[in-house]
């Protein structure tokens, strides 16, 4: 995730939104979402629309970087990872809609992608290859094709020669920085391990995700909150970057919790997703609307979305965390009726405000994932 120089610093919204219901984390009852029964699933439908309508190329088979699409930098650089996430969001589209035109334009994505990267998934990020396997398997269980199944196998073969001694172990981030070990390189792996060991039932495979588990809970997660640093060593002198703090580093210590409970049964596990979603009270979330942060254009566009995904894999583990819920529904509501374009789909980076005239595929992938988890609480009520 090529990311350092263009993430804006995160700041909490401070914008109180008018007409926004209280949020119940100690701001009253939920907010309101509508009556139909498929309110979310219909405005999940509209901005998929928009995502393929806005942003796909169908020459390349591949998605714009930004609509409208200006000049070159519709095609470049190449955000590899953004690309991964779109390979999770038509995944999201087709589970829930069974919809065959999401199979088609999968297809379309993995030919595209290829084509764009010399033939291979293979590159010299480990976060981004980790993102890209999670999403090929991802889409291996929804479709039931082998390719996708191969993509995640050999990514995941490539990503374990991240692992070296610097640091105390873990994952490096980039193949030409193998003693900067940072939450993108190895939070994502320890899901990536967990979900491999479910297809494989390999030992090497469940003994990968522990032993990465072990390392990112002891060096990059702050044992009396809960709360996810986001590295160490970057500038080469051992510190960790406590002064980062990122939703996406959130989510994706949440989700390798939830991971390892479901397959061990371990109660520290589920434990530590929980207290981490608690702490984003304290070091995320507007404590006058409940919103989280913008954390920018770029990159940062797409760490809410890596957040929101993985609060609703705990909330599918557990649905007592009601505050959980109403957090991602008062998100939702803010994005729909504050965030969004007056005429398209089309979202800004901040959920509570109008979006920019050019819109980020990054932006825009993380609206349909907030979308996405909106539809699957609504369908589960």
């Amino acid at each position: 995730m090529k990311r350092r120089s263009t993430i804006l610093t995160a700041a909490l919204a401070v914008l109180i939104i008018v007409g926004l219901a209280a949020w119940r984390w100690g701001f009253g009852g939920a907010a309101e979402t509508g009556s139909a029964a498929s309110v979310w699933s219909e405005r999940a439908d509209l901005t998929q629309q928009e995502l393929t309508k806005s942003f796909w190329d169908e020459k390349r088979g591949l998605f714009n970087n930004a609509a409208p699409c200006i000049a070159q930098l519709c095609t470049d650089p190449f955000n590899y990872w953004w690309m991964a996430h779109a390979v999770d969001v038509l995944t999201d589209g087709y589970e829930r809609t069974g919809d065959m035109q999401y199979v088609t334009q999968l297809d379309k994505l993995y030919q595209g992608l290829l084509d764009r990267n010399a033939g291979v998934f293979i590159n010299d990020y480990y976060d981004d290859m980790e993102w890209m396997a999670l999403a090929w398997l991802h889409a291996f269980d929804a479709t039931g094709d082998d390719r996708y199944q191969q993509a995640a196998m050999t990514l995941w073969q490539e990503i374990q020669t991240g692992w070296n001694d610097a640091m105390g172990g873990g994952i490096a981030w980039r193949k030409e920085q193998l003693d900067y070990k940072n939450t993108p390189a190895n939070a994502p792996a320890i899901i990536l391990a967990a979900r491999v060991y479910t297809h494989t039932k390999a030992d090497a495979d469940l003994a990968w995700a522990k032993k990465l588990y072990d390392w990112e809970k002891s060096n990059l997660v702050d044992p009396d909150t809960g709360l996810v640093w986001d590295g160490i060593n970057r500038q080469g002198d051992g510190a960790v970057d406590k002064d980062w703090k990122f939703t996406y580093g959130q989510g994706v210590f949440i989700g390798a919790g939830v991971e390892l409970y479901q397959i061990t049964k371990e109660q520290r596990y589920l434990d530590d997703a929980r207290k981490t979603a608690a702490n984003l009270k304290q070091d995320f979330l507007s404590p006058a609307t409940g919103m989280l942060p913008s954390e920018g254009e770029g990159d940062g566009g797409l760490f809410k979305g890596v957040l929101v995904r993985y609060i609703g894999e705990l909330l599918k583990l557990d649905p007592s965390q009601t505050e959980l819920r109403e957090m991602l529904l008062t998100n939702a509501d803010s994005l729909w009726n504050y965030g969004k374009d007056k005429d398209k789909a089309l979202f800004s980076n901040s959920w509570a405000q109008t979006p920019d005239a050019v819109v980020q595929l990054s932006t825009e992938l993380s609206a349909v994932m907030l979308l996405e988890q909106a539809a699957r609480i609504e369908k589960q009520e």
